[in-house]
């Protein structure tokens, strides 16, 4: 599964690229995140793990496979995540509005402080 994983990191999407800029190297407010993370049985797009928070994009195909889509959010509820949904054309053409969501969501959870040693992707 962690091939995988970094198959898809090597493979992202025009929309993935966009948001990774901007979640990166504690880029948001010193959250951290990672990409294409494998949480068992799933890989999810982003997740700062101290928040406990999953971002998700979703292209077109998740129109038909809703069912799915919502079994996973659920799976991955049950777990403590937080999981946010957004829509490839939301990513692409409203990327502040996506991103104040994500913020908001994340300093609902207090994060620690990361030492300067930390600080890197």
């Amino acid at each position: 599964m962690q091939f995988f994983a970094k198959q898809l990191r090597r493979q992202a999407t025009d929309t993935e690229q966009l948001l990774w800029r901007h979640l990166r190297a504690r880029r948001l407010d010193g959250f951290k995140f990672r990409r294409q993370v494998v949480i068992e049985p799933y890989i999810v797009d982003f997740a700062c793990l101290e928040a406990k928070l999953i971002i998700e994009a979703d292209g077109g195909q998740h129109g038909e496979q809703q069912d799915r889509d919502y079994a996973r959010t659920e799976y991955l509820r049950a777990r403590g995540y937080r999981v946010l949904r957004f829509w490839n054309h939301e990513i692409l053409t409203e990327t502040q509005a996506v991103l104040e969501q994500i913020h908001n969501e994340l300093i609902q959870s207090p994060h620690p402080i990361p030492s300067p040693g930390e600080r890197g992707d």
